[in-house]
């Protein structure tokens, strides 16, 4: 994982990688599986495995390339899978020996059997959308140092999105059209496999079927958890959800504003999203005690230098408890990498700047100095002492998390993760669920 400039370690050390987690879990019992994260560890790329899975994101496949070249000069097999590979499976394959496209659960064990016949395939792909019963319970024994990370406590209760924002993977040819949940009580074992009273839902959108999300609500809210999740700002329409979803123990919400600028979400295909009424939802989970982590993208076509201050002023009005901002990035494979192309507008082909922190295109309206530039300034000002005392919260059920996030994460970031790269990053986080949640 490569780090921006507003990131700290502590960011390649939230969690343990629930994909290959995933793909260890189902992987035959009769072969031995082991899981290396060179985000927490040196890999040790003298071992001699049958089979080599690196999973490969766009600011990391030159280092995947690294990776893969050093086993494939010993004769070691190579498969590619991950956002990237599965987006742009014709731009690696040279490097490697196959490339899994898309979701794997009903690929992988043809791939190892075909490993062990001597028969891979250039790639790997399934046209027809996985039934997510075939997921199999996160069996977290693959991770041997799991002290080493903030959390595990990570679960996937759907693949997709309903919606199709055009810089978003789930623009990309590979994904599958339809939205999908896995069923619900195969949720409530791996919550209770996970042991844990706090749980991060890391779906791209956890409320895309209505229906199943309240079904799940009417199983967890007996549990006691502690819950987060990632929505998308229609769930204004339901308010009785975020009622629900709050009693149920939902103390965070990651949301998609992206832009104040209705001609900015318009542009780029986000039709769920509607800017008169972000101020009302705000005010509807802060009322039901849920902090709102805003995440914006800067770099719009009609966003200006004025851009970042309308936006810094709108995000403390509203009391935002945190936000997570992003240089608009068209990945390769989706459809705004695709229009940007057409319109000659790409600037940068590196790879490794491809990580929302960096300007790879040219903007519409702003220079690509000034958007670099804004972009930083917004980070600092967001995350000024004075700026996080205005921002606190009015409910005080939640300052304590406020805090620890604003202060422990991003003001001290740097000085946390030295701490936690002393084997002590899981006891922050059991230190953080207790001052913040009592549990």
């Amino acid at each position: 994982m490569s780090l921006r400039p507003m990131d700290s370690e502590m960011k390649r050390r939230m969690s343990p990688p629930l994909s290959l987690v995933t793909i260890a879990s189902m992987t035959p019992k009769c072969h031995h599986v082991y899981i290396e994260d060179e985000n927490i560890a040196a890999l040790n790329l003298n071992d001699k495995p049958d089979l080599v899975g690196i999973t490969v994101n766009v600011d990391t496949v030159y280092r995947a390339i690294e990776i893969a070249r050093k086993y494939r000069r010993r004769g070691i097999k190579v498969v590619f899978g991950g956002i990237h590979a599965s987006a742009c499976p014709t731009d690696i394959i040279d490097f490697c020996d196959a490339v899994c496209v898309g979701e794997a659960e009903t690929l992988w064990e043809q791939i190892i059997e075909d490993c062990i016949r001597g028969q891979l395939k250039t790639i790997y792909s399934n046209p027809e959308p996985t039934d997510l019963s075939l997921v199999p319970v996160a069996n977290w024994s693959f991770i041997e140092k799991k002290q080493k990370y903030l959390y595990y406590n990570v679960i996937v209760t759907s693949r997709g999105c309903p919606f199709k924002c055009e810089f978003c993977y789930n623009s990309c040819d590979y994904v599958s059209r339809k939205y999908r949940n896995r069923p619900v009580e195969d949720i409530i074992d791996e919550i209770k496999a996970i042991g844990r009273n706090q749980i991060m839902f890391i779906d791209d959108n956890f409320i895309g079927n209505i229906e199943w999300t309240k079904s799940l609500l009417d199983k967890i809210i007996d549990m006691k958890l502690v819950w987060h999740a990632a929505v998308s700002t229609n769930i204004i329409n339901h308010p009785d959800l975020i009622t629900r979803m709050a009693e149920s123990g939902c103390r965070s919400l990651f949301i998609g504003f992206e832009s104040i600028n209705d001609s900015a979400v318009k542009s780029v295909g986000k039709r769920q999203n509607k800017i008169p009424e972000y101020e009302k939802l705000i005010k509807l989970l802060h009322n039901n005690g849920i902090m709102v982590n805003a995440s914006l993208v800067f770099g719009f076509d009609g966003d200006t230098t004025e851009t970042f201050k309308q936006t810094l002023d709108w995000l403390v009005k509203n009391r935002i408890e945190t936000m997570t901002g992003h240089i608009l990035t068209p990945y390769p494979g989706t459809v705004l990498h695709k229009k940007l192309t057409k319109q000659d507008r790409i600037i940068c082909h590196d790879l490794r700047e491809y990580n929302t922190a960096h300007v790879v295109f040219r903007p519409s309206c702003i220079s690509p100095d000034e958007l670099r530039r804004g972009y930083k300034k917004m980070y600092e000002n967001f995350y000024s002492i004075r700026n996080i005392w205005r921002r606190r919260p009015q409910n005080k059920r939640i300052l304590a998390s406020y805090f620890l996030f604003n202060l422990g994460y991003r003001k001290c970031g740097r000085f946390v993760s030295f701490v936690g790269r002393l084997g002590l990053m899981n006891c922050i986080g059991k230190l953080a669920r207790r001052l913040s949640y009592g549990i």
